[in-house]
Parts: C-alpha cells; structure tokens; sequence
C-alpha cells in the first residue's frame, strides 16, 4: 500500500512550479554580461575615467649608459637628474613598453617623455610621440614611487621632497 504522505520538496535545479529556474537566470545573466563586455571591447572604445588636472609635470628622456644603467634627464634643463643602477625591473618594463611602440612606429628617443602627478593623486608616464600612456598608480604605491621620486627636485621652495617643475593649469 501506498504511503498517503508524498513528498512535494524540490531540489535546487528543478524548475519551480511557475516554471523559474534559478540556475538558469543566473547563466543568461553571466552570458549577457560577458556578451556586453566583449561588444564593448570589440567595438574599440576606450572606458577611461576623466584625467585630473595636471598639478606637476616634468619631461624626461632616458638614456642607457655604457655601464648599463639608466641617465635619466630633465628635458628642460638638460641636466642629468639622475642614475638608475642595478634592476629595478619595473621602471625598466615601463620604458621597454615605451620605446617597443616608439620603434614600431619608426620613431627615435628624440621627444621626450611626460610624466604627470595629478590633482586626485594619480601618476602618469606619458609619450607625446605614440600617445601610449601608463597609469602608474595601477601598479601600486612602490612601483608608481620609483616614478615619483623623479618629480622631486632637492631645495625647491626650501624643503626638499617638493615637486619642483611646471605647474598644471
């Protein structure tokens, strides 16, 4: 004999009465998601949050030197600011990537690049030449500091440690 009780529960993955499947909405879900970011990248626009105003910019080449490290120079002044010795494998990487596109397009070191500190904090190395840009706050605080140090020039104003270059608007 048949037991009166019969058991009216569903598991997770059956359809609801009303015919919702919950597993099914959140695929569709995902896959329109998916779908919308792919269009977008496809599509060739640029999503890119509105630049601050510059507060510091300096213009700087690099040069390598015979002894392998880095004579790095403020365009400006022609001075050279500073000497990058040993790895420092990101600041490296950062200039490979720039000078990789400036030989693409069959341009030389002769322009330099920009780097820009920002009103919200921001960090920018920036090739006027391409109009490749490297957000270096991206790669965090230590590595966007090996670019930051480059924007301080001992004495100005009195304290050293203060941006010292041409002003933003």
């Amino acid at each position: 004999m048949k037991s009166a009780h019969t058991n009216n529960h569903q598991t997770e993955t059956e359809p609801s009465r009303h015919g919702f499947n919950p597993a099914l909405a959140l695929s569709a879900l995902v896959l329109v998601c998916l779908a919308s970011v792919a269009w977008v990248r496809l599509s060739g626009q640029e999503i890119h949050a509105q630049d601050e105003a510059p507060i510091v910019m300096r213009a700087l080449r690099f040069e390598d030197t015979a002894d392998g490290s880095i004579a790095v120079i403020d365009a400006n002044s022609s001075e050279q600011i500073q000497t990058i010795k040993g790895e420092q494998g990101f600041m490296r990487g950062a200039l490979r990537a720039l000078a990789r596109e400036r030989k693409k397009r069959g341009l030389g070191p002769e322009q330099p690049f920009e780097l820009i500190a920002r009103k919200d904090g921001r960090l920018t190395l920036h090739d006027p030449a391409t109009g490749v840009r490297i957000d270096l706050e991206s790669f965090g605080p230590t590595n966007a500091g090996v670019f930051a140090r480059l924007l301080i020039t001992p004495g100005t104003l009195g304290t050293p440690g203060t941006p010292a270059l041409s002003k933003g608007s």
